[in-house]
Parts: structure tokens; sequence; C-alpha cells
């Protein structure tokens, strides 16, 4: 049925010194840089937090070990989405197809005016930009410091809001402007953004759910998001549509539609097949992006450096 209206990841700069890098686009990704965010976020996802944001912090630290994993760490699988019956899933339909920037290593994707808003990672290369979805054409840019890596961004009134991946910054933008005006710090890695409209929600690569105050970004309240096996972590990107709430999960064809009151899973999507070039885009350059045309009620969904943004609707399986 149709939508209506009712956290592997980079750890350095594009350029690096040693070993092959993969072109993607314009985008060129050193391979030991890879192999380096992809080790950090499996620390992360094994709750040792502190650990890798220390080893971000190390000088020098280009890797000189070999080749990189060819994936980071799994939890959610095909068999525990598609084997269950207590929970609707969702095959979806393209309707449309909109370019997007093969260079942008997309980590925040809100759709506003007929604009994408969107934020992308990896050190060196993190941006803000707003582009025209129906022509692709870039219409503002701001590159963020070479040693901050950009995450999730949201759009709430006429702020912009971005998080960074191990720096505990949120910075704040003028939406008319694109002028910085103002931060915030908070304690844990920062991985995808939305807001309800009165709070800023975010993930940071857990089965957490954080809701914010945005004049402050102190904690409101926490949700802890879980399916009948177990919690469910590695939750990314956000977007809240209709009053629920929907999480990419990292390395994972499926996005998850949540009860923002209480975490309950609501449904899952399963967006298997979508990767247009799977021989090319593997891990890292995984789905990663939702956003929520209201004109239309349906979805807008891409992944980190792939071609296309697909508007999609939704048939219960």
């Amino acid at each position: 049925m149709s939508l209506t209206p009712g956290a592997a990841r980079d750890d350095h700069a594009a350029n690096t010194n040693t070993g092959a890098a993969p072109m993607i686009g314009r985008g060129r990704i050193g391979r030991e840089a890879i192999g380096r965010r992809s080790l950090m976020k499996g620390l992360a996802g094994l709750g040792l937090t502190a650990l890798a944001a220390g080893r971000a912090r190390a000088a020098g630290e280009q890797s000189h070990t070999g080749e990189p994993p060819t994936h980071g760490p799994v939890q959610l699988t095909s068999e525990r989405v598609l084997g269950q019956s207590a929970i609707p899933v969702y095959r979806y339909r393209v309707v449309k197809v909109h370019p997007h920037d093969t260079s942008s290593y997309t980590e925040g994707f809100v759709l506003e005016g007929g604009s994408i808003y969107e934020g992308t990672g990896l050190y060196g290369r993190s941006r803000l930009i707003e582009w025209d979805l129906a022509s692709g054409r870039v219409l503002r840019e701001r590159a963020l410091d070479p040693n901050v890596f950009g995450e999730g961004v949201t759009v709430m009134g006429e702020r912009i809001y971005q998080l960074t991946y191990l720096d505990n910054h949120a910075y704040v933008y003028d939406r008319r402007t694109f002028e910085r005006i103002g931060a915030f710090r908070y304690t844990e890695q920062g991985w995808g953004m939305t807001h309800n409209g009165t709070h800023l929600i975010t993930s940071n690569g857990s089965s957490s759910i954080v809701f914010r105050d945005p004049a402050t970004f102190e904690r409101v309240r926490t949700i802890f998001v879980s399916d009948a096996v177990a919690p469910l972590g590695f939750l990314n990107e956000l977007e809240y549509a209709d009053g629920k709430l929907y999480a990419n999960v990292w390395q994972s064809p499926f996005i998850a539609i949540i009860d923002p009151v209480d975490g309950r899973m609501l449904g899952w999507i399963d967006l298997s097949g979508l990767n247009p070039d799977p021989a090319k885009l593997v891990y890292p350059y995984v789905l990663n992006g939702i956003a929520f045309d209201k004109a239309t009620g349906h979805l807008l969904v891409t992944g980190k450096c792939w071609p296309h943004v697909w508007e999609i609707a939704l048939d219960l399986r």
C-alpha cells in the first residue's frame, strides 16, 4: 500500500597514500581508510565506543595491514525479517527515478520544498548540500572541516541540524543562508537524525532512539527498538512521517518501521533488489537515506554513492 500523510563508514579523508582506491563516481575512497572505519564500526557495535573514538584520534592512523574486510558486523539477517509473520513486511514498487551524485556518501537525507538536503560523510569529503530533486542540480553546498565526519541531517523550521560521527558535535545552520549559527555537544556517536515537529530524533548505531530538545539538544526521552528476537541495533538514517519512524538498518536491505512512542516494531520494508549494481556497489556503499514526500505520500530512498534516488510505493508482502 502507499504511504499517505497521517550507523560501513569510512574513517579517513578520501585521499590516501597507501594502496589502491576504488572509484565511485567522482569519489575516491582509500581502501585502508574503509578498513579502518569498518573496524571502528565493529568495535562500536560491540559496545566499545570509547575505544573506537580513541582510535579515531590517533596520530597518523593510516592502516598498512592490507585489504579491508568485505563487511562489518552484521546483526540483521533476511531470515530474521522474512522468516516471521508477527511483523508485517512490505514490498516496494518504483514510481519514479531521480538522479543522485555518485560522489555523495549519504549519511543524512531529507526532502523539503522540492529540495533534497543531504549530509555526506568521509573525512575530507563531508558536506551539507541542497540540491533540486527533479534535475539533480546543486543549489547550495557547504564543506565541513576535513577532520570532521558528517552524519545525519534534518530541517526543522528555518534551521538545519547536522550530526557528526565521532566528534560529539551537532551543527546548526540557517536554512536561508547555510551559515553556521550554533553547535551542541553530545556524548555518543552521531548516526541518523529527523524530527517530529517538536523534538529532534537521533540514532547512534545502537537500538536506542533519543528525542532531544531542539533548543538545547538535551535528551528528553529515549526509546529502545526490539522485534520478537532481540533488540534491533545498527539503526542508521531516520525519517519521521505519518506518526511513524523509519530507520535504515546498517548493512541490510531493510527499513524498520517503528512506533515512536515505545519503540515497538510496526513493520519492515524489504528493499532487496534495489541496488542497481551489486557487483560494484558493495560494502561500504550500502543502502542509506530515507525521505518522505508529503505531496505523494511516498518514500524516497537511496544509498551511499548510489546513482539514483527511487520514489517508492509499498505493498504488503
